[in-house]
C-alpha cells in the first residue's frame, strides 16, 4: 500500500469524520473510552433568547467546559458561579470524578480558582503577549 500526504483546502465535516473514526476505534479498545455526551445550560432572557450559558462534555468520567458566557447584564449576580456549581452536579450525577477546562488570562483564570479549580499547565503566548490555563478539579473524594 502506497500512502500520501496532503493538504485539503477546503476542510470537511466528512474528513474530521474519516481521521477520528481509526482513532476513536483505537481508544475504545485500549481504553474502553465511549463517545462524549453533551452538557448544555441555557441563560434566557424573558423573550426566551439565549444571551449565555455553559456547553461541556461528559467523557471518560470527566466534564470538559468548552465554553461558558454570562451576557454582560448577569456578570457579578452569581449567575457564573451557578452555572458551574449545575455543571459540576450533573457531571457528578452521571459518575464523573472530575471536572477541567481552559481559559484565557484575559477573561476568568482568579474566577476558576474561587471555585476551587487548581492550574495544571499554560501555554505562554496563546495568543501572543497573553496565556492559555488549563484548570481541573475533582469532583469526588
Amino acid at each position: 500500500m502506497n500512502l500520501r500526504i496532503e493538504l485539503s483546502e477546503n476542510s470537511t465535516e466528512d474528513e474530521r469524520n474519516a481521521i477520528l473514526a481509526p482513532l476513536h476505534a483505537y481508544n475504545v479498545a485500549k481504553a474502553g473510552i465511549a463517545v462524549s455526551q453533551p452538557l448544555t445550560l441555557l441563560v434566557r432572557d424573558d423573550d426566551g433568547q439565549i444571551l449565555g450559558g455553559l456547553y461541556g462534555r461528559l467523557a471518560c468520567q470527566w466534564l470538559f467546559v468548552d465554553l461558558l458566557s454570562v451576557p454582560e447584564a448577569g456578570r457579578g449576580q452569581g449567575i457564573g458561579s451557578k452555572l458551574m456549581r449545575m455543571a459540576e452536579d450533573l457531571a457528578r450525577e452521571k459518575g464523573c470524578i472530575g471536572a477541567w477546562l481552559d481559559t484565557f488570562d484575559f477573561q476568568a483564570p482568579e474566577f476558576y480558582k474561587k471555585l476551587g479549580y487548581s492550574q495544571f499547565g499554560e501555554i505562554v503566548d496563546y495568543p501572543p503577549g497573553h496565556k492559555r490555563h488549563f484548570f481541573q478539579k475533582r469532583l469526588i473524594d
